[in-house]
């Protein structure tokens, strides 16, 4: 018997495969290296593990379908309209939701060739086009994407700073941008690793929503939170792009246990400064050992870095394989269009020697 069909496009997606979470154990540290997620290198805040755990006695009640306590947090925390704020089962459910709303069969979703791939899934997903413009030395090309924009576009996302790449667009880019997009197209920011950054040419995107009517900015408690397993994200918009995101999601798509530790999360800044000042440290300890290795590193601000085995015998595939049988698990980058290349991210001071020792060892 055969059953109901999907929707036309649904069986063209490739499905999302994330990084590898179980693999050999490490020797030298008694088990797996897990790098192929982009997790954060020093777990979650001792803070936001307790209030996790203080939910266990009321998993029967149902969770704040409105994330009052959670958004009133954000905001605060980075000077904000709460009312802006929309939470959501990770930015990837906010990615959805956006594309849901706005595009649609014959519109198209505009994003770099090399940016995140939910992107262009969830344009599929939503019977819309995904658009793939050119990067410029694995960067995202402003006039590229401004070129690839028709009457049809009607989302532009673009990852700052990108994942894979690493790379990112300057305050004083995505404001050129934004300035000369239709004012009908959403630019949407995904700022996921932003608070990984301390630059004075850096902006996550805050600036340009409270200027236009345009602009929505992604943000996530995945990364340098460590929130992963929660799955929690919020994104700040025009009060109408939140209107509408509220109209679309799930009255209780955050769970309290999620609600309450991203409360203690923000609310530890010397956990996220630690956090930060050890990324900072460690990924520009292993660009410097790996580029000594002869192997191309390119430049990242963010907590991973995108390495190119193009001139290595067996090349990405053979050095992933490598990485894997001494239990590091790296990404990948194949689906970004990135064959010769790893993204490998930054864990802890014993991690960081593992792979460079283990990639000298592999490299002669």
């Amino acid at each position: 018997m055969s059953g109901p069909g999907p929707r036309p496009g649904i069986l063209a997606i490739e499905p999302y495969v994330g990084g590898e979470a179980q693999g050999p154990v490490n020797a030298a540290l008694g088990r797996p290296i897990q790098l192929a997620s982009n997790e954060g290198a020093l777990g979650v805040s001792p803070g936001a593990a307790d209030a996790y755990r203080n939910l266990a006695g009321v998993l029967h009640r149902y969770p704040d379908g409105g994330c009052v306590a959670l958004r009133h947090a954000i905001a605060g925390r980075h000077g904000l309209d709460p009312d802006r704020i929309v939470c959501g089962a990770g930015s990837d459910e906010l990615i959805a939701l956006l594309v849901r709303s706005y595009a649609g069969p014959g519109d198209e979703v505009l994003h770099s060739a090399h940016g995140f791939l939910m992107y262009a899934l969830s344009a599929q997903a939503a019977g819309a086009t995904p658009v793939a413009a050119p990067e410029r030395d694995l960067k995202t090309d402003v006039d590229a994407l401004l070129a690839r924009v028709t009457d049809r576009t009607r989302l532009v996302f673009i990852a700052n700073p990108n994942n894979p790449t690493g790379s990112f667009l300057t305050a004083e880019e995505m404001r050129h941008l934004q300035a000369r997009l239709p004012d009908g197209v959403l630019l949407v920011i995904d700022a996921a690793y932003a608070e990984y950054i301390d630059r004075a040419d850096y902006e996550p995107g805050a600036a340009l929503v409270e200027r236009a009517g345009n602009v929505a900015m992604l943000r996530t408690f995945s990364k340098i939170h460590g929130l992963s397993a929660l799955r929690l994200g919020w994104g700040y918009f025009p009060p109408a792009v939140a209107d509408i995101l509220n109209r679309v999601r799930g009255p209780f798509n955050v769970g309290a246990s999620a609600q309450a530790a991203g409360v203690a999360a923000i609310a530890d800044t010397a956990f996220v400064e630690a956090s930060r000042q050890h990324n900072e440290t460690w990924r520009d300890w292993k660009a410097q050992r790996l580029r000594a290795l002869g192997l191309t590193v390119y430049p990242s601000i963010a907590n991973f870095l995108l390495v190119d085995f193009a001139d290595v015998p067996g090349g990405a595939g053979a050095a992933c394989d490598h990485l894997r049988s001494h239990g590091i698990l790296v990404r990948q980058m194949r689906a970004y269009r990135l064959p010769s290349c790893l993204r490998i991210g930054i864990g802890t001071e014993p991690e960081m020697r593992e792979v460079v020792s283990t990639l000298s060892g592999y490299l002669g």
